[in-house]
């Protein structure tokens, strides 16, 4: 088996004006991402998610012009079940014959940002094409799946305080699920705007729904403190990117201040930057976004991390079909895999992309038995959102 094609597509799906959402990222006028679709010469084909932007709102140019231009000659006429190898070629770039023969990275230059990304999105597509070749899901390749269907938490809450009670409470009777998340931090102003939305949205679902909160990283380390101080009532079951990713040691000051679990990861890139976090006891949670991080072989490396630290696994899933479905297979194939985030916004790119879509029912999502990541590509919806 021989790879024979390797093609990144930038896809740009606008979001119509009513159900746009205005966060610290801005106003989300689109969804973006790139679909990476890996061709072996025995006709298999394999499909993997890339992104430059955890916010979706990125130009994606750049990163389909390297996993074009640079990747896929690269990895033209090779195994693509090699896949560990193949990982190691990437990220190694020139020096990959000595990662190879000494048995620890060399890697370019590059060894963060969009490089990353694109790797992740070739290393998904490979994972699948693996899956399909031997009739078997991709958690079965990594090990098996703990259970059926695992627990899924509605991911949205951006209502002010008159209406984030209604808003999350839209969530649970949409989906029936037990545990939802909000979202907090400098698109409120002061810390105690947020506070009383957390206050406000604790009342509305009650007690026995989890609360998550995510910052997305614009608090420093003293509003976070305050923050984690005025809401400890309020039994999060995680406060999410307190502070920036760039102030691992801030994090980790504020996860010693409070009682709160502190979870992180959509904004790091690889098994490295885990490792950091986990030694400095900075999180409780690990978050990586498998269309970021260095995909599916890297994801599982920072999932024994997390196992070995007694951590738990919670992977950021705001993203397209086939960045979820790895996600998916990751948790459940992890010890430290626990819950799924299943985002309420309307995003084709996750709904519409592939056939059948997730399948969610009373707050859990099965997690599906067909071979590979289980995706049936739209070329219709590629076609027609595809940005060249």
């Amino acid at each position: 088996m021989k790879i024979k094609n390797i093609e990144g597509t930038w896809l740009h799906v606008p979001v119509p004006e009513p159900q746009q959402v205005l966060s610290d990222f801005g106003r989300m006028t689109s969804f973006d991402s790139v679909l990476v679709r890996v061709e072996t010469e025995c006709g298999i084909v394999g499909y993997g998610e890339a992104k430059e932007e955890v916010g979706s709102v990125g130009n994606c140019h750049a990163l389909a012009a390297l996993i074009n231009g640079k990747f896929a000659p690269l990895l033209i006429g090779e195994d693509p079940r090699d896949i560990t190898r193949l990982w190691e070629v990437m990220y190694n770039g020139s020096r990959d014959h000595y990662a190879l023969a000494h048995g620890r990275v060399f890697p370019a230059l590059g060894r963060r940002g969009v490089t990353i990304s694109a790797i992740s999105g070739i290393d998904i597509a490979l994972w699948d094409i693996l899956g399909q070749s031997l009739n078997a899901p991709v958690w079965r390749l990594l090990g098996g799946r703990k259970a059926k269907r695992m627990p899924a938490y509605a991911s949205g809450g951006w209502a002010g305080a008159d209406r984030i009670g209604d808003q999350l409470n839209s969530y649970i009777e949409q989906g029936g699920f037990k545990a939802v998340k909000m979202r907090v931090g400098v698109v409120d102003g002061a810390v105690h705007n947020s506070v009383r939305r957390v206050k406000a949205a604790r009342a509305a679902i009650g007690p026995d729904i989890q609360l998550m909160c995510d910052a997305h990283g614009t608090y420093n380390v003293a509003e976070a403190k305050q923050f984690c101080r005025q809401i400890e009532e309020c039994e999060l079951t995680w406060f999410e990117e307190p502070v920036t990713a760039d102030d691992k040691r801030g994090m980790a000051e504020v996860r010693a201040f409070t009682t709160v679990p502190i979870a992180t990861g959509e904004s790091e890139f690889n098994r490295f930057d885990y490792r950091d976090i986990a030694e400095l006891r900075a999180a409780d949670i690990f978050q990586p976004d498998l269309a970021i991080c260095g995909g599916i072989t890297e994801a599982m490396r920072i999932g024994a991390i997390a196992s070995s630290f007694n951590l738990r696994l919670a992977p950021h899933l705001w993203t397209g079909a086939p960045g979820f479905a790895a996600g998916m297979h990751v948790s459940a194939a992890s010890p430290a895999g626990f819950i799924l985030e299943y985002s309420l916004a309307k995003n084709p790119l996750l709904h519409d992309l592939s056939e059948p879509t997730p399948v969610l029912e009373d707050g859990m999502l099965e997690i599906p038995e067909r071979p590979g990541l289980g995706l049936k590509i739209n070329e219709d919806f590629v076609r027609h959102y595809a940005m060249r």
